[in-house]
């Protein structure tokens, strides 16, 4: 397949997506292995980290502080506190709740780039699929398998994690146009994501869970979120948003609840039922259907 063809970098954000959704369940896991969202969080950056320095350029610096500040803003974004509030949440709800809530990150960001940026704009398709979609993922929740129990500090959370996201998105599109590479600003979200999620050890008390990482489970959980999910997932991800433009890119996320769902049945071994089916596909319908371009 021709690397340029826009297929691609829709299959790209696709992938991208799922690996993402598959993440929480991930994250949970680690949580009931006794790690802390801030640990969690620090050693899945460091191992991406040390992985997209073996490819990345020389340059260390942005070509102004202006741009190097809106790299700490991107790490603090989509790094420190997108993950701190994510982590958080799983600690007070479950897997499948909190990417429920995080998939309405596609629509806030829809919303947010319209009204930052004047050339974007929320079409019809957007509207319907983006309707559809959120319907499918209420049809997954309330399946009759899972109850949904809502928690104000996790919903909260979780809430706080879709805003950082849609920040970070908003900060990526005003960085396209400093023509900086897609390896350059992922090495930089790691680094300011590891940079500013330090602070908060010493207030905890806490260190590296040495201990735990012997354990085969763990360090399993903590590549894959490593260097799968973050240096390979980051990296797609800005390459996709620079090619298809953040709205189009944010809208795949919508298909983050259905990999969650999907990887909590194989890990927790639930039972899918036809509702959840029914609801999946009206996620991938709604997603197909914010793709299209509709006659005005």
């Amino acid at each position: 397949m021709n690397v340029k063809s826009p297929a691609f970098y829709h299959i790209e954000a696709i992938l991208t997506s799922v690996v993402w959704g598959t993440t929480f369940v991930s994250s949970k896991v680690l949580i009931s292995h006794g790690l802390t969202p801030e640990q969690i969080m620090l050693l899945r950056f460091i191992l991406a980290y040390v992985c997209i320095w073996l490819i990345s350029p020389k340059q260390l610096w942005a070509k102004s502080w202006q741009d190097e500040l809106l790299f700490v803003l991107l790490g603090l974004s989509g790094g420190s506190l997108y993950f701190l509030a994510e982590n958080s949440a799983l600690k007070f709800t479950q897997a499948c709740n909190v990417s429920i809530i995080i998939s309405v990150t596609p629509l806030l960001t829809a919303i947010a780039t319209s009204l930052v940026y004047k050339g974007e704009r929320m079409g019809r398709a957007l509207i319907i699929g983006a309707f559809v979609a959120l319907v499918g993922i209420s049809f997954v929740v309330l399946n009759g398998q899972y109850v949904l129990k809502l928690n104000p500090i996790g919903d909260l959370l979780t809430i706080s994690a879709s805003l950082m996201w849609v920040v970070y998105g908003l900060i990526l599109k005003k960085l396209q146009q400093r023509e900086y590479t897609s390896v350059f600003v992922t090495r930089k979200v790691f680094f300011y994501g590891i940079l500013t999620i330090l602070p908060v050890f010493p207030i905890m008390g806490e260190g590296i869970p040495w201990d735990e990482l012997c354990d085969f489970t763990v360090l399993a959980n903590l590549c894959f979120l490593g260097i799968v999910a973050s240096f390979l997932g980051y990296l797609a991800w800005n390459y996709v948003v620079n090619q298809l433009g953040v709205v189009t890119a944010t809208n795949y996320l919508y298909l983050n609840p259905l990999a969650t769902f999907i990887t909590s049945s194989i890990v927790l071994q639930e039972r899918i039922t036809i509702v959840s089916l029914i609801g999946s596909l009206m996620i991938l319908s709604g997603v197909y259907l914010s793709q299209k371009k509709m006659q005005h």
